[in-house]
């Protein structure tokens, strides 16, 4: 491989890059060549070392180059290196990750089926429900709703549960969703008190229930805290009041903790221990294992495994590498690592002074809200804070901000005017004091050129 910037560079002209302006990567300068990592830091082919802000893309929760887990991928390589789940075939690493799985997920959530990202867990949860309503006599039941300002993934199914405007210039099976109302009080609430937004809220999912018809919907999915929409928390008790209604009309609840498990949020899960529901089925990825591994979940419901066991069918889905060894090792000791350390534990201290922090840049005037919670982090940037006149897309001001960042040693993520924050977690108090310090000098800088 190549070590130097150029070289590297000219390789990567054959490298399409995900959810990017192709065209702008052309500029010299536009891309970032990050060659190596460690802890809580990765370094450019350059040299410079960068906190890793965005924790690789919200995955990386133990930290880079934790050399037991490189360990045990290696040792699980050398004992086996791949077997598949198909058929009547399993291996070790899978069976006791799904079993581990089972016993950290809330409830009866004890069944596991693995893929290789949060698209196909989220494609995967769909799919599993329209074949447990075919087996139940309920053909029709095949709708799912979903929100506004949400992102479940890019997969064909899993792109038109996202917002739609993820969707512009791009096709997806979008008669297949139904968005209810954005949760976004603070752009989306008007003259309401939170409580008035959240019956307005509620109203809007009972009235599209009954509009649609429960007999045609099989699931309601929700990120418990939107994550590439914007990172946008729903108002106190949505989620238990969601569910409740799905329960009384017998849609299935499906919660994308894609981002939210395996510690971000102080938890192994979100949905029971932060938001007060069992969902019947879990979808997650990412820090599953740190990002060392690609490997996602699609955790259900003892129902609905039930039904879809039964006799006289076929589960008639997979992947090759549905519960890859290595991944499934990887998997195991990322948990382990986790549970042995404390690090969910650690973050319900360290995310909340992350997330106080971060709410203290409010008192810089392009800031217009900062939002998320503990290590999912957002902060949006206004024009006007009074009004909350956003600026135009051509001012790329969340852009501006992360290049002001990097400058500064952090890597922050632009997603038009909003900068997500989602950073390892392991970080001690000094590091998260460097952040808010480098983010409140990137955006002074932005601000006074604007």
């Amino acid at each position: 491989m190549a070590k130097d910037t150029n070289d590297i560079l000219a390789q990567d002209a054959h490298l399409i890059q995900s959810f990017a302006d192709l065209n702008a990567l052309k500029q010299q300068g536009a891309r970032t060549v990050i060659s190596r990592a460690k802890g809580a830091y990765v370094y450019d082919s350059e040299g410079n070392e960068l906190i890793d802000g965005i924790g690789g893309l919200w995955c990386v929760n133990i930290g880079h180059g934790n050399e037991e887990m490189v360990s045990a991928i290696s040792n699980q390589l050398q004992t086996l290196d791949f077997y598949s789940t198909f058929y009547n075939f399993t291996h070790p690493a899978a069976a006791a990750l799904a079993e581990k799985i089972a016993q950290l997920a809330p409830g009866h959530l004890n069944a596991v089926y693995f893929g290789n990202s949060g698209s196909v867990a989220n494609d995967s949860a769909i799919r599993m429900l329209h074949h447990y309503n075919i087996r139940k006599g309920k053909p029709n039941k095949k709708l799912v709703l979903s929100r506004h300002g949400a992102y479940h993934g890019s997969t064909h199914l899993a792109m038109a549960m996202t917002t739609p405007g993820y969707s512009e210039g791009w096709h997806a099976a979008s008669e297949l969703v139904h968005h209810l109302r954005s949760p976004h009080h603070w752009r989306e609430g008007g003259e309401m008190t939170e409580v008035e937004f959240l019956d307005a809220l509620i109203d809007d999912l009972k009235q599209s229930i009954e509009r649609i018809g429960a007999e045609n919907i099989c699931a309601f999915i929700a990120e418990p805290i939107q994550g590439a929409g914007g990172v946008v928390t729903a108002p106190a008790g949505y989620h238990k009041r969601a569910w409740e209604i799905c329960q009384a009309n017998d849609i299935k609840y499906v919660a994308d903790e894609v981002v939210t498990a395996f510690g971000r949020l102080g938890h192994f899960f979100a949905s029971e221990d932060v938001f007060g529901m069992v969902p019947d089925i879990i979808t997650t990825a990412k820090g599953l294992t740190s990002g060392y591994q690609p490997l996602s979940a699609t955790i259900v419901s003892d129902d609905i495994h039930e039904v879809i066991s039964g006799p006289d069918g076929m589960f008639l889905h997979g992947m090759t590498y549905s519960g890859h060894p290595a991944a499934a090792a990887a998997g195991l000791t990322n948990i382990d690592i986790m549970e042995r350390e404390g690090i969910p534990e650690r973050v319900q201290t360290t995310g909340k002074q992350f997330e106080n922090n971060l709410r203290g840049l409010m008192d810089i005037e392009l800031v217009g809200e900062v939002r998320g919670s503990h290590f999912m982090m957002g902060i949006e940037f206004v024009k006007d804070r009074a009004t909350k006149a956003s600026h135009p897309a051509e001012a790329q001001v969340g852009l501006k901000v992360a290049r002001a960042c990097q400058k500064r040693g952090l890597i922050a993520r632009p997603l038009g005017n909003v900068l997500i924050l989602s950073p390892t977690l392991i970080m001690d108090a000094p590091m998260i004091d460097q952040i808010e310090s480098t983010l409140r000098d990137a955006i002074t800088e932005v601000a006074a050129g604007l």
